[in-house]
């Protein structure tokens, strides 16, 4: 949960230059679902727990769309 008492998960984006690692607000998307980011769409392909370590938030795992 935040600071605020909402939950929150991370994004786990592919791009041309490597992963990048996202926190958003609320539950994760599900599986399949498409995500967009500026004028990009990924859809998400898995959900499992952070790749942090000892970090408890679920994780969407995005290719693009």
């Amino acid at each position: 949960m935040d600071g605020n008492g909402r939950g929150v998960h991370l994004l786990f984006r592919w791009s041309a230059s490597g992963y990048t690692l996202e926190e958003r607000p609320g539950d994760p998307p599900e599986v399949g679902a498409e995500v967009e980011d500026g004028d990009s769409r990924f859809r998400v392909t898995k959900i499992a727990p952070s790749p942090l370590p000892g970090d408890k938030r679920q994780c969407a795992y995005l290719l693009p769309a």
